[in-house]
Formats: C-alpha cells, structure tokens, sequence
C-alpha cells in the first residue's frame, strides 16, 4: 500500500484542525458550566450576569453544531467570532469576578487567539471543496489577532513570575532557553501581524503548541494547587490552546 502523498497529508491535517475549531464551543460551554458549578460551593459569581450567561452560551453552541455539521460554515464562524468577542468583552466589562493581571493576560489573550481562528476559518481557509474563493481580508485579520495572542505570551514570558516559573520547570537550559522562547515566539508573532511566512510560522507554531499544552497547560498541579487557578478555569483555558492549534494547523496546511 503505498504511502500517503504530501497533499493528502496536508489535507487530513487540514480537516483535522478545523475538526477541532468548529468543536471548540462545545467543550467552551461545558468547561464554563462545570466552572460555576465549581463556583456555586463558594457562592462566587460567574463572569457574565446569568440571564446574558444563557444567551451567550446558547449562541456559541448553535454556532458550533453549523460548523461542525458543515452548514454555511463560513457565516457562522464569522458569527462564533463576533459571539466570542462579546462574551469576551462582557466578562471584562462586568469585573463580577476578580483575577489577578496575569491570568487576565493568559485568559483575554486566548480568547483573542480563538477569535482570530474563526476568522481564518470564515475566510474559507481549510475547505477540502472551496466553491468560492478565500477571503484574505478575513485570513489576515484572523492572523492579526494570532499574532497578538504571541505578543502576549512574549509579554508573559517577561513579566509574569507565575508564567516563568511554569515553564523553568520543564526547559532545559534555564533563563537562557527560555530567552530564546521569548525571542522565538516574538518572530513568529512578526510573521502573523506582517504577513509573511505564514505557512512556515504556522508549521512552527503547530510543533511547539502540542509541547505547550501538555506540559505548561497540562501542570495542573502547579495551576491549580500553587497558583490557585479554578481547576475547570484551567481545563477551560486548555480548550483555548487546542483551539488555537486547530487554527494554526489550518494555516500551516493551507495558509
């Protein structure tokens, strides 16, 4: 049997990331159900005042069955974008709970990432059949947005003690190694606001986003327990990150 082509590789990755995108809000919508509930023992309240909570999370889970059925997909991932962006806006907004800076960079940073993954789905990116063609306005802004999501992750890496010491714990070489991380993903934040090289910096960022999810994200002893991050907070933070990636694998396959 002979092997799978380039291509047909790049096409089975491409499905894949768009897979997970479109799944994105399911898993959103549980880990934020399962967050207040976790909540509710402490009577602390959730991000968005409850009557907009059930419209919020409503819309998401609509959006999300249309992609994933493959109905007027672009529509509605422009449609998941503008939902999240609000919902974004109205948790900051509303300040019903409080977080500490750094964690407001890590949770608004990836809602920013997500966001721009839609974008580039809703640009057309990713379709195996493309019956119309690409809109790059929307690739690009999406790719604006990934790129801000690398700024602040750059930003993280400088000012964040909590953020630092993370990922000290599992790089090898210290401060230095993770010099070059800053530096490295500062590039790869470049290449996403300029546009250019966005396959190759896409390709790059689909092989250190896996590393970072299971062993920065996936720490939850040191989230949860050290840093006293809401355990479903952090699975729901998690869900961001594969979200991204399932972004980023579409531009790497097809960018």
């Amino acid at each position: 049997m002979a092997a799978p082509s380039r291509k047909q590789l790049f096409r089975f990755l491409s499905q894949l990331g768009a897979f997970i995108l479109t799944r994105f809000g399911f898993w959103n919508c549980f880990s934020m159900l399962m967050l207040f509930a976790e909540r509710a023992d402490s009577k602390r309240k959730p991000d968005i005042s409850v009557p907009y909570l059930y419209i919020d999370m409503g819309a998401a889970v609509l959006c999300a069955s249309f992609m994933s059925f493959g109905v007027k997909r672009r529509w509605f991932a422009t449609a998941a974008a503008v939902q999240l962006a609000l919902s974004t806006y109205a948790s900051y907004v509303g300040e019903q709970v409080h977080y500490g800076e750094w964690l407001k960079v890590r949770m608004y940073s990836r809602a920013l990432g997500v966001i721009g993954g839609f974008l580039v789905l809703a640009s057309g990116a990713g379709e195996v059949y493309r019956q119309k063609s690409r809109t790059r306005s929307l690739q690009s802004t999406g790719q604006v947005f990934l790129g801000i999501y690398l700024i602040c992750i750059v930003y993280s890496l400088q000012h964040s003690k909590e953020d630092r010491l993370a990922f000290l714990d599992h790089i090898a070489g210290g401060e230095i190694t993770l010099m070059l991380l800053e530096v490295l993903f500062g590039v790869l934040a470049l290449a996403f606001l300029s546009g250019w090289y966005i396959r190759h910096a896409a390709q790059i960022l689909a092989i250190i986003l896996p590393l970072v999810i299971l062993l920065i994200d996936g720490n939850l002893g040191f989230w949860h327990h050290t840093r006293k991050v809401e355990f479903w907070n952090q699975m729901k933070l998690i869900g961001h990150n594969v979200g991204i990636f399932g972004a980023v694998l579409i531009l790497a396959t097809d960018g």
